[in-house]
Order: C-alpha cells, then structure tokens, then sequence
C-alpha cells in the first residue's frame, strides 16, 4: 500500500466485483501491493480482468492493459522492448498475468516465447484451476476427481481424469531463472517472492494457487484456509527455484490428510461414495510425491 498526503492507497482498490472470499482477488491484491506503484501489468482475459475493470471503473491503481485471453506474455514482451526503444526501460517494471487457462493451455505459445526471448518480466499464474469466469470448465491445471461442466462425474469416469501440468518445471525447462509458488493464505511469503523476482533481470515464473468459491464449491470464508490445506496436504507445494536449483521448500509441521483438502469442495463430493477410492489413492499419490521435494536439482522435481 501506498501513502498519498498521510492516506493508504490500496494498488488494487477495493469495490471490485469479484466473488466475496475470491482468493485470486486476495492474491491480487497481495501482487500490487509487493510490486509497488512502479509497474506496468499485461492482464489476460478471465476473471481478474472482469471483475477489476467493469465498465468505466478500474480497481487498479497502477498502469493496467487488458490483453486478450492467450496473449499476455506477449503483450508484456511489446511493453518491454517498446520502453528500451524510447530510452524509459529501468523506470518501471512490469507484470503478465493470468488464469491457469491463460497460462497453461491457450496462453502457452505466448509465455514459452517470452520465457525462450529472456524478456525482464514477471509472469504471474492466478491457478483456481479452471475457467471459472466462463462457466467452471476443466483446464489442464485441473486435478484429477475435481467435478466441473466439462468433467462431470458419472458412469464414465470420476471427475477429470488428468494431472495437472507441472507449469513451474516448464518455466524451469525455458532456462527461466527464478521460479516459484505461493498462496494468499502466507502472504509475506508471497509479497516477498514477487519483490524477489522484480529484482531479478529476465523472465521470472509465480505460481499462485488461488481458491475460487463458486468453481470449488466452498464457503466465502474457507478460501484461505483451503489454500493453507492445499499447503499442509502437500496437494500444492510451495517452493523457490534458481537457477534450475530448488533452494527453498516449505515446511509443513504437521501434516495433514488430503481428505481433509477435498471434504469441504464440493467439486470433490463425489469421490467420497462408493467407488471413488481408487481417485482418492491417486491423490494421495501425488501429495506423497510432493512431500518428498527437496532442495536440490529442480529436474528431479516431476511430481
């Protein structure tokens, strides 16, 4: 937050129309804060551009562009190089970001291309893991089990039947040089890994995990405590990576079972009746994967 003549100013103001409890609206706000009045944000299509800008108002307190659903990487990219061009580069820094649809499926293109060029930006992920903003549809960051319009439970399967995509191990694979992911439910871990990464030259990769309350089907006031479990269960590990070397991995104390995650969503309600074992195992898989990261060579990090 910024002071103007002894009054806070919120970079993202308040008076939006997001969800009450959106956890991308609480990471958002985290994002602008950390990253200061000096920036300039490329915003996908989705959910954060919607509900921040509803026509004539702006939430955003700094220099915002809407760019279309696939293209905010390469947006940013033109922000970039068109600052070198006119002497200006240095001022300020800039921010793409976007769903997880935006990032990891139509998106993908764009972001390899800003990762590969070794553009000075910072690409932030929003992951509810879904499109939420267009009807709770499956995107390639969707779990396995989760219930949505375009992966419904039924007599052929159990939810979606996919991994997510491990898009932090492909921004390591691009050669980007710091990579990590964080949640709104630490948000001094969060503000501190994007000052971190602003502070870096070259592409840098955040992946927020970002409860969304109508797509996940839980309380308003659970978001951030499903993204504390989501960290506690290992199902979303929180973790930095330099360089193509984990060098930070977060601690859980005390770990929890994933069904403690999964019970209160209601996108997973179905893997709780008869014949849902066999997907709760595979959860359970992928959370003992995770717990088992380590500092160390990123490339051994594939769970």
């Amino acid at each position: 937050m910024e002071r103007e003549e002894g009054r806070i100013i919120n970079l993202m103001e308040p008076g939006h129309t997001g969800c009450a409890g959106c956890g991308q609206a609480i990471g958002a706000r985290l994002v602008a804060k950390a990253a200061g009045p000096r920036v300039i944000i490329a915003n996908a299509t989705g959910c954060l551009e919607v509900y921040t800008t509803t026509y004539p108002r702006s939430s955003w307190e700094v220099p915002w562009i809407h760019s279309l659903f696939e293209n905010a990487a390469a947006v940013a990219a033109g922000m970039e190089v068109t600052l070198k061009a006119m002497g200006r580069y240095g001022d300020v820094k800039i921010i793409a970001q976007a769903g997880d649809g935006g990032t990891a499926d139509i998106g993908m293109g764009c972001i390899s291309g800003m990762f590969e060029r070794g553009h000075d930006i910072l690409y932030i992920c929003y992951d509810n893991e879904g499109y939420m903003n267009t009807g709770y549809q499956r995107s390639s960051l969707t779990p396995p089990g989760a219930r949505t319009t375009t992966s419904p439970p039924g007599r052929n399967s159990w939810g979606n039947v996919t991994r997510k995509k491990n898009m932090p191990l492909i921004a390591v694979a691009h050669g980007v040089p710091y990579v990590a992911t964080a949640t709104p439910a630490e948000p001094r871990d969060l503000m501190r890994k994007v000052r971190k990464a602003l502070e870096i030259e070259g592409p840098k990769y955040l992946h927020l995990l970002v409860p969304c309350v109508p797509g996940w089907g839980i309380e308003s006031e659970l978001s951030v405590e499903m993204a504390r479990l989501a960290t506690e269960t290992f199902l979303f590990p929180v973790f930095e990576i330099e360089n193509g070397v984990i060098t930070r991995v977060r601690r859980v104390k005390e770990r929890r079972p994933v069904e403690d995650y999964l019970r209160p969503q209601r996108r997973f309600a179905h893997l709780f009746r008869p014949g849902g074992e066999p997907v709760l195992e595979e959860l359970r898989q992928i959370a003992e994967e995770n717990s088992r990261l380590e500092p160390g060579p990123a490339v051994l990090f594939g769970a």
